[in-house]
C-alpha cells in the first residue's frame, strides 16, 4: 500500500469514528470491495493472502478473516481451502436468464423489451439533462450528428453506430451506473433483434430517428428535463412500431392489417 493510499485509508477511520461505531468486519468488509474495485480484480481473480489482505485494509487479520467470512456468504468472495481468496463468480439470476431465453424475432417478446426500454430511457433523458457534464453533452450532440450524416448516406451501419454511442451516451450522462448497465444490456438484444429478426433497419426511417437525436440532444444541453423525456418517449415508440411492423411482415407475409 502506497502512502497515500495509507494516509486514505487512515482518514476513512477517522470518518468510520465520527458517524459512530461499526463493528470492525463491517468496517473491513466494506474495505475489502473497495480494494476489489481499485485493484481491477475481476470474478475468479485471487486475492492477497489473509495476511497481506489485512496489510492493505490497514485492519487485523482477525477481523479481515470474519469480514472474508461474510462476504463469502453474501457470495461476492470464494474461499477455496488450500488454494486461496477468490472473488467469486456471480450466479445466475433471473435478469441473466431472460437475457439468454430472449428470443429476437418472438414478437410478444420485442414488445416487451421496447416497453421496459421506454421506461428505461425516459428516466436516463430526464437525468442526463439534469447532470450531464459539458464533456457529456458534446459526445451526445456529436453521436445525434454523426446519426444525421449517416441517415442522409443511407448508410445503415454507420447509423446504428451512432445510434449506440447517442443513447449509450445518454445513459453515461445520466449518472447512475446501474442505468448505465442496464441500456447496455436493452441495446445488445436490440442488435439481436436487427440482425436475427430483421435485416437491418428500413431505410426511410432513418432520418426521422436521427431528427429525433437531435432534438433530443439539445434538450438535453438545454437542461429541459420534461422536454428530454417526453422526445425519448416519442423516439422509443417509433422505434417500437417499425420493429413491429417488419417482424409482424416476416411473420405473416402479405399480411398488412397488423400494426
Amino acid at each position: 500500500m502506497t502512502h497515500s493510499e495509507k494516509s486514505a485509508a487512515s482518514a476513512s477511520v477517522s470518518a468510520d469514528t465520527a458517524r459512530g461505531y461499526r463493528p470492525g468486519y463491517e468496517v473491513a468488509a466494506e474495505r475489502v470491495l473497495e480494494y476489489i474495485v481499485r485493484a481491477g480484480l475481476q470474478p475468479g481473480d485471487r486475492l492477497p493472502t489473509e495476511k497481506d489482505l489485512a496489510e492493505e485494509v490497514q485492519m487485523s487479520r482477525t477481523v479481515v478473516r470474519e469480514a472474508v467470512k461474510i462476504l463469502s456468504a453474501l457470495g461476492r468472495l470464494s474461499v477455496q481451502k488450500g488454494r486461496g481468496i477468490y472473488v467469486a463468480e456471480p450466479e445466475q439470476s433471473s435478469w441473466q436468464q431472460s437475457l439468454a431465453n430472449f428470443l429476437p424475432a418472438d414478437l410478444r417478446q420485442v414488445d416487451e423489451l421496447f416497453e421496459f426500454r421506454r421506461h428505461l430511457e425516459t428516466t436516463t433523458a430526464n437525468l442526463a439533462s439534469q447532470r450531464a457534464t459539458p464533456t457529456q453533452v458534446k459526445a451526445v450532440r456529436e453521436a445525434a450528428q454523426q446519426s444525421a450524416r449517416a441517415a442522409e448516406q443511407g448508410d445503415i451501419d454507420a447509423f446504428t453506430f451512432a445510434d449506440e454511442a447517442f443513447h449509450t451516451g445518454i445513459a453515461a450522462a445520466a449518472a447512475n451506473m446501474f442505468f448505465a448497465s442496464t441500456v447496455d444490456a436493452m441495446r445488445r438484444l436490440q442488435r439481436q433483434v436487427t440482425t436475427i429478426g430483421l435485416a437491418g433497419i428500413a431505410g426511410g426511417s432513418l432520418q426521422v430517428a436521427a431528427e429525433q437525436h437531435e432534438a433530443i440532444a439539445e434538450a438535453i444541453a438545454a437542461g429541459e428535463p420534461g422536454r428530454a423525456e417526453a422526445l425519448m418517449a416519442e423516439h422509443i415508440d417509433m422505434t417500437a412500431q417499425q420493429f413491429q411492423q417488419e417482424i409482424w411482415r416476416r411473420v405473416v407475409p402479405g399480411d398488412e392489417t397488423r400494426p
